[in-house]
């Protein structure tokens, strides 16, 4: 055998080397490529998974076949599609507002554990919020405001520990707020208002830096009553704690304080900017928000505002029906009464923050050197008097359930406006023609984005009397000084259009009847004949208790002078059952003096002129 050289040693080792770094390689390779395997494979079950939730969320809503069409179950990813944003193949983002569902929420959806935004304001949703949401860890921020959920607040909502923002309000939420969601460390808004909730506050919630319980029945604690809306069924406090009064006078100056600076820097300034009516974050919103509508674009809608589109005429103006190119039906206010293009603005401006479920939502606006134009969505329902007195054969009829429906709705409308908006909105035209019926029958108070806006005064000047015959508040004749009780009043006559279905004049009924429609509702009420008031058409199918607490409602709404009427968060309560019955005893109490003390007078009057017819003959009779 020969003996290797230095030489072949050398090159042994070298072969092994790089065999053995061969080997090494091989192995990271490997390594690798698993790792890469496991990543993809894990990436594509994921994106599997959350695009069957999505897709399963899509389905629970009761999605149109054209609403969310590109959600396709079929696609390796939902990354792609509409409403829907990723980070790095995670949706991160669901965005779902005022898109008109009708469904529920899935719990499925909780899957998705790197969800930051969810936000599904502004639809019909139904049902409770599913307790399986606490497992979105992930989440920032939870929109489901102004919508139709039921049930109880999910104390597992408190396991969302990077929540910032919980906007639960304008639904039908009861029960009380969970412990568990006011402590959370990085919240930032929690807006609950304009629900069904109840019981005691947690005292955490304040620290809350932006918070909203208005529309409630909540128990706030003597300690921060003031903190409350007054109206919150908080009676013990209110009768008991003077402290509390003395915070809330001291807030109610402060706020007036703020509400004047913010309005003369918004006058002076002249920016385009909407006023935040919540009082809540960034009190300037761009105007480009709202669709400036071209000219051309609505002649096009309506046809060259054809007569044939007209579906409406009043006080302002004519109102078309027209079809947007992306297939929504609209609205168009076309106004005569052209203001300034400033004044104009103006007031769209305060239009388009007056934004609640139980209000005609403004889409846009147009304005050229002659022409103002406002457009809103299309109520297919059309309104309450249109379904009261002018129904065509085979439509649907307003049953007793829908006109309680209705009743509340609106109340809550202009509770909005009256109670919540700064400043607050002063409609001056309540009555059964201006409240819409949305696809579900649900009320929405319209026309009132052209009533003037006055202070947190009770009254403001203005030119002229506004509002239709028979809804008018008689104070507002004599002073043409408009109130949120001069609403109040024409609220408590559409109650009575609701009740008996017929006009608020009416020249058909008889003099002993009374040609005014609330002079003949109240005579029939202190006659005790209550069936005669009833509307026809709903075929004794009224509760007759119901109707008669909504009689005495709207009675209470109607009083002569417009400090005995109540404000519209009372109304509101006693359609839902409460106050109603001590109110209305201490009225027929007030009642019963007043019409003694008229007999009485009316004596007087009689037997004063006798007298004076006596002495005119005994002086006549007596010689001279």
């Amino acid at each position: 055998m020969e003996k290797a050289t230095g030489l072949d040693l050398i090159g042994s080792d070298i072969n092994n080397y790089l065999r053995k770094s061969m080997e090494g390689i091989s192995v990271k390779m490997g390594l690798i490529y698993a790792v890469l395997m496991f990543v993809s494979l894990h990436s594509f079950v994921a994106s599997d998974s959350q695009g069957d939730a999505l897709y399963a969320l899509r389905a629970s809503l009761n999605a149109l076949p054209s609403q969310l069409s590109d959600w396709n179950p079929n696609q390796d990813s939902p990354c792609a599609w509409s409403n829907v944003i990723c980070d790095s193949n995670y949706v991160i983002s669901v965005t779902l507002s005022d898109m008109g569902f009708s469904g529920t929420l899935t719990p499925r959806i909780a899957v998705l554990n790197s969800l930051r935004i969810l936000s599904m304001q502004g639809n019909g949703i139904t049902g409770g919020i599913p307790e399986e949401f606490g497992n979105l860890s992930s989440l920032t921020s939870l929109k489901l405001g102004n919508n139709r959920l039921t049930g109880q607040i999910p104390s597992t909502l408190g396991n969302l520990k990077k929540l910032q923002f919980l906007i639960l309000s304008q639904n039908n939420l009861n029960g009380s707020i969970p412990e568990s969601i006011v402590g959370l460390p990085n919240m930032i808004t929690l807006e609950l208002d304009s629900n069904h909730l109840s019981g005691q506050v947690p005292e955490q919630l304040f620290q809350v830096q932006t918070y909203n319980l208005t529309g409630n029945h909540l128990n706030c604690g003597v300690n921060f009553s003031h903190r409350c809306e007054s109206d919150s069924n908080n009676t013990d406090v209110s009768k008991k704690s003077k402290l509390g009064m003395i915070f809330g006078i001291i807030g109610a100056l402060i706020c007036l304080l703020l509400g004047g600076l913010l309005f003369h820097v918004w006058k002076n300034k002249r920016r385009d900017v909407f006023v935040d009516v919540s009082g809540k974050g960034d009190p300037r919103i761009p105007i480009g928000d709202l669709k400036r509508f071209a000219w051309r674009e609505l002649q096009l809608v309506t046809d060259d505002f054809s007569e044939e589109n007209v579906i409406g005429k009043g006080g302002f103006g004519k109102v078309y029906k027209g079809k947007l190119a992306d297939g929504r039906e609209i609205v168009v206010k076309r106004l005569t009464d052209c203001a300034s293009e400033a004044t104009f603005q103006s007031e769209v401006e305060m239009i388009s923050v007056a934004v609640h479920r139980n209000l005609l939502r403004l889409i846009g606006f147009c304005t050229t050197s002659t022409e103002r134009l406002l457009v809103y969505p299309f109520m297919h329902n059309l309104s309450v008097a249109y379904r009261l007195r002018e129904l065509k054969p085979g439509e649907q009829l307003l049953d007793w359930g829908r006109r309680k429906r209705v009743a509340i709705g609106t109340a809550r409308g202009l509770e909005y406006l009256h109670e919540h908006c700064n400043p607050r909105i002063i409609h001056r035209d309540v009555k059964a023609a201006n409240v819409l019926l949305d696809e579900h029958f649900e009320a929405v108070v319209g026309d009132f984005g052209l009533a003037k806006l006055v202070d947190v005064k009770m009254s403001s000047v203005t030119t002229e009397v506004r509002g239709t015959m028979g809804h008018i508040a008689p104070e507002y004749y004599s002073t043409k000084k408009a109130s949120v009780k001069t609403d109040v009043f024409g609220y408590g006559i559409m109650l009575m259009e609701l009740v008996t279905g017929q006009k608020a004049i009416d020249f058909s009924r008889s003099e002993d009847d009374g040609v005014v429609l609330l002079d003949y509702v109240k005579k029939l009420e202190r006659e005790k004949k209550l069936n005669a008031i009833v509307d026809r058409n709903l075929n004794r199918n009224a509760d007759s208790q119901e109707v008669e607490k909504m009689i005495q409602v709207a009675i209470l709404c109607t009083q002569a002078s417009p400090f005995d009427r109540p404000i519209m968060s009372e109304v509101r309560r006693m359609l839902e059952g409460e106050g109603l019955t001590e109110r209305w005893e201490e009225w027929q109490q007030v009642e019963v003096c007043r019409r003694q003390e008229r007999e009485r007078l009316q004596r007087r009057f009689d037997m004063g002129e006798d007298s004076v017819y006596n002495q005119s003959a005994i002086e006549l009779s007596d010689g001279r």
